[in-house]
């Protein structure tokens, strides 16, 4: 700002008052900077968790499941490797073949691309929570009576995604099958079996 001989400010403030003035306000600036910075990194802080295990609680086939797990965890290999629940099966590990699919709040999900951490809240629903040996699922037992399996390994994947696609396409066409249930592949080769079992529940309902 412009100051005259006196020390003095065209507008009548002190050299001494202008300093102040200015001290004063980068303070004040200081501190709305402080009180907007400290809430935002206390919540980053509280949010990171690990490196170590860390306890969560997971709602699985409707029992409330407690363990400790690593954040890095998938919730595929907490299924398999911690709870013992090994339906889903652990082939590509990349999100592509659809054998450890699981329902997340009934949606068909890759139970290798989501951490076990991230599915606290949520219901899962494996293969085992969907029916029994003695008491089958309309699924479960089409694939049965269509001979939709071989090998069987990609067979509980196919069984939870096929439950999914019929809950939200009752009515679906053949068309629809094949291209609703994409994300999940047979090595060997049964897909006939799959679509005639799916053909047949979406008929009747799932």
């Amino acid at each position: 700002m412009p100051m005259d001989d006196t020390g003095k400010t065209r507008s009548g403030l002190s050299r001494r008052g202008f300093l102040k003035t200015v001290s004063a306000g980068a303070a004040a600036t200081g501190l709305v900077r402080e009180a907007t910075d400290t809430p935002v990194a206390s919540a980053q802080e509280k949010a990171v968790v690990g490196p170590g295990p860390v306890p969560i609680k997971l709602d699985i086939n409707g029992e409330a499941k407690s363990l400790n797990v690593e954040p890095r965890v998938t919730l595929l290999d907490a299924l398999r490797n911690q709870l013992d629940i090994t339906g889903a099966k652990k082939v590509c590990d990349r999100g592509t073949c659809g054998a450890c699919t699981v329902l997340l709040d009934g949606k068909a999900i890759y139970a290798c691309s989501l951490l076990a951490i991230e599915a606290q809240g949520h219901k899962i629903t494996t293969v085992e929570g969907l029916g029994s040996p003695e008491k089958m699922s309309a699924i479960q037992s089409a694939f049965v009576e269509h001979d939709a399996q071989q090998c069987g390994f990609c067979t509980p994947g196919f069984v939870v995604a096929c439950t999914a696609f019929v809950q939200q396409h009752p009515k679906a066409t053949l068309e629809d099958v094949r291209a609703g249930l994409g994300g999940n592949l047979c090595r060997c080769g049964t897909y006939a079996g799959i679509t005639e079992a799916m053909l047949q529940v979406a008929k009747g309902g799932a």
